[in-house]
């Protein structure tokens, strides 16, 4: 994925979270999941295995699509933390607009259903 469609991607999600349409970290994301509140997840790239062990399986049994966030430290700095693993989006319009982002990448590497 390229620079530009990386840092459109991180300032949605960070208006996301300003906004009250995010909510930020693992265990947020979890509880989010679990309540069926998700419309999609941003994780980083460089995640810790006992992080995502954590998320995962719920997501994955709840359909909820993820892109992949460059770094934690990136995802973090996007949200005003130093770094956070996983970012559930709440907000309908905001992930649809993510996704639409992410579909405009012809490599659509970064982003999978989990």
């Amino acid at each position: 994925m390229n620079e530009a469609v990386t840092q459109r991607m991180l300032r949605m999600v960070g208006l996301g979270v300003r906004a009250r349409g995010a909510v930020v970290g693992v265990e947020q994301v979890r509880a989010a999941a679990k309540r069926g509140k998700l419309a999609l997840v941003v994780v980083a790239s460089d995640a810790s295995q006992h992080s995502l062990s954590k998320v995962v399986p719920l997501l994955v049994a709840r359909r909820v699509r993820v892109v992949h966030a460059p770094s934690a430290s990136d995802l973090g700095r996007a949200v005003g933390r130093d770094q956070t693993a996983a970012v559930g989006i709440v907000d309908r319009q905001l992930a649809q607009g993510i996704r639409e982002l992410m579909d405009s990448v012809p490599d659509g590497a970064r982003e999978r259903q989990v």
